[in-house]
């Protein structure tokens, strides 16, 4: 078990990164709590905006990933959950909002773990200290309960040395080249053992596709990719310093002698790009097209869930109208049937015959008639109450309904930008691995590079090269042998530095008045030009000006 752990920001492109198909050939989100939305997205956008509001915390989240080893046989899922949680308890994440990813990429099982950091009860993010140590601990615990042998980095080396993991420098350079910083290095190491000087190791450098430039450091590396490398670093071998190198290349080989970082590059960019044309033009094509029809499959079944959703959307808020209009109406046609039969028992029970005439002599028909008035007001008053309230509350289901419309509406909106951002990735990623067959291909699928021998001699007996007779070595001749046309016409070193001349003035001036005195004695018309005359002048003028202050000086 390997455990490569960090804190980090930007949850979108973790987001991207982690479901991009492109670079996994299976991807199942097995786990996601502490958080509304169910996709990895809408978890991450809602642990940053934690993290905003309730903290000023920017790597806001604790990324894990676990690496079994394939050759002791693949973990369970019990196991990968023993570890993460044993992993969770010790890194003080025990109950934080985590989401699982598992992923097989190029046949190899592996899962990624991503924790948020923020505490919103205490308004405070999760301190992190020592954890490398702790997941080293936790593996040792996990090995030692599960019978698993620890993984290499966990030993020591003959020489002493762990071997640490690869930085992200170095895995992006393998990603696009196909070859690592242990094939580098077993590269050089073997010409620098090979070489009895530094003649032979600076060609066996170019054989292999290295140029030896100078930087920051006196000596620099530049591999046939661009790559940019530490000589001494690329030695395997404890014993040779930088200061045996510098010794052993400093003579023939002076830093002020070779090419910067930056005009080792140019030249064999455009070499490379030439030689990896022709293959990308004939892989590029298909590998591109299945890509886009993977995209398209997925991209027009997130459409159809989104048309989907806009359909449903509207049949609710038509049904909603409907629902409201149909209470509306009940409550109206209750109002009515109640009048109606409020007066049907009163006109049954209307006074009649001698009744009536007392009723209305002694006036008691026309207060029940006031009181039935006053009555029917009230039912009245009740019946807009009560219907003021139902629009009320009508209005509040409305709006409620509308803004849980509008956040599936954003969030469906968020899933198609959060799908532009993996089709982006993954054709990123297309192109890197592209890159790196093409490039494994043009290696003839071996480990060697691209011959890029070049007639390397010590400074001050170079000699225009030879005409190469492999295509490999063109640009380099050529800007060999134009650097020394350009030396022998205008004074420019190798590196491309102006060498001036030193101008004798005085020289020039006392051989431009003899040339006057000579022109006088013969009697000849010829004679310095009145623009030299007036330069002498101005000169011997200046000239006495800046004795006389001296002498006054002194």
């Amino acid at each position: 078990m390997i455990p490569f752990g960090s804190q980090r920001g930007l949850g979108q492109d973790l987001a991207a990164h982690l479901q991009n198909t492109q670079d996994n050939e299976y991807l199942e989100v097995a786990d996601l709590r502490g958080s509304v939305a169910q996709d990895l997205e809408g978890a991450f956008a809602e642990w940053e905006l934690q993290a905003h509001t309730l903290t000023k915390c920017q790597k806001y989240l604790y990324s894990l990933s676990v690496n079994p080893d394939d050759r002791q046989g693949q973990l369970t899922r019990e196991q990968y959950m023993d570890y993460i949680d044993r992993a969770e308890e010790r890194l003080g994440l025990s109950g934080q909002p985590r989401a699982v990813v598992f992923h097989i990429k190029e046949g190899r099982e592996h899962a990624h773990v991503v924790w948020s950091r923020i505490d919103p009860a205490r308004e405070k993010a999760v301190h992190m200290p020592f954890d490398k140590d702790k997941l080293m601990m936790v593996t040792r615990e996990f090995a030692r309960d599960h019978n698993l042998e620890l993984p290499a980095g966990y030993y020591k080396e003959e020489d002493g040395e762990r071997t640490g993991q690869m930085s992200l420098y170095d895995k992006a350079a393998e990603r696009e080249t196909g070859l690592s910083k242990a094939d580098h290095m077993e590269q050089v190491t073997d010409i620098w053992k090979r070489s009895d000087n530094a003649r032979s190791f600076v060609n066996g450098l170019a054989e292999k596709g290295y140029i030896l430039a100078t930087g920051r450091r006196p000596y620099v590396l530049v591999d046939f990719y661009g790559g940019q490398h530490a000589l001494p670093r690329l030695i395997k071998d404890k014993t040779i310093r930088t200061t045996d190198i510098r010794a052993f290349l400093e003579k023939e080989y002076p830093p002020s002698e070779l090419p910067s970082v930056d005009e080792a590059k140019m030249l064999v960019s455009e070499h490379r790009k030439s030689l990896e044309q022709d293959l990308k033009n004939e892989q590029a094509g298909a590998r591109l097209d299945q890509l886009k029809r993977h995209q398209k499959a997925r991209r027009t079944e997130t459409e159809q869930e989104a048309a989907t959703l806009r359909q449903k959307q509207h049949k609710e808020r038509l049904d909603l109208a409907l629902k409201h209009r149909r209470e509306r109406e009940a409550l109206r046609r209750q109002f009515d049937a109640e009048m109606k039969a409020i007066r049907q028992r009163r006109y049954e029970n209307r006074p009649a015959g001698l009744a009536a005439f007392l009723g209305r002599v002694t006036g008691i028909e026309l207060v029940r008639r006031k009181l039935h008035k006053y009555q029917d007001k009230r039912r009245l008053e009740a019946y807009l109450a009560a219907r003021n309230r139902l629009r009320d509350e009508q209005r509040l289901e409305r709006e409620g309904l509308q803004r849980l419309l509008e956040a599936r509406s954003l969030d469906m909106g968020r899933k198609l930008r959060a799908l532009d951002k993996i089709e982006r990735k993954e054709r990123k990623s297309l192109e890197t691995s592209l890159k790196q067959d093409i490039r494994v291909q043009a290696r003839s699928g071996g480990k060697q590079m691209p011959s890029l021998a070049l007639d390397l001699r010590p400074p001050g007996r170079r000699a225009v090269p030879h005409k190469a007779k492999n295509r490999h070595i063109s640009p380099f001749a050529d800007r060999q042998r134009k650097a020394e046309e350009l030396e022998a016409a205008f004074g420019r070193g190798v590196d491309g530095t102006t060498r001036r001349k030193q101008v004798d003035l005085e020289g020039d001036f006392t051989r431009a008045a003899e040339g006057e005195k000579g022109s006088e004695g013969r009697g000849s018309s010829e004679g310095p030009k009145p623009a030299l005359e007036d330069k002498i002048r101005r000169y011997g003028s200046k000239r006495r000006g800046r004795d006389n202050e001296n002498d006054r000086g002194r």
